[in-house]
């Protein structure tokens, strides 16, 4: 069964352009992971400090994997003193599907 991750962050003022940055190297990383289905990364319009991930794994041990990486560990070292508060991280299952 699929792992849905919603993740949102918001960078402290002035903070955004290093945000930007770390999810531009680790976006194309987690994609090539082989149990990634799909993993967006959107930035706000109306307010340029908010991150939010989609993300969709095959299944448990795939996210698992993904919790493991390197290039993760790295993503969460630039998040250090640069976000606005603590991530809202919200994991889901499906409920239904087209």
């Amino acid at each position: 069964m699929s792992i849905i991750v919603v993740a949102r962050l918001k960078a402290k003022q002035g903070s955004e352009k290093i945000l930007e940055e770390a999810c531009r190297a680790m976006v194309p990383q987690v994609r090539a992971e082989a149990g990634t289905e799909s993993y967006i990364c959107h930035r706000g319009v109306p307010d340029p400090t908010v991150f939010l991930f989609y993300e969709v794994y095959k299944d448990q041990a795939a996210f698992e994997a993904h919790g493991k990486t390197p290039y993760l560990a790295e993503f969460f070292k630039a998040l250090r003193g640069n976000l606005d508060g603590h991530p809202q991280i919200d994991i889901l299952s499906v409920l239904d599907k087209k």
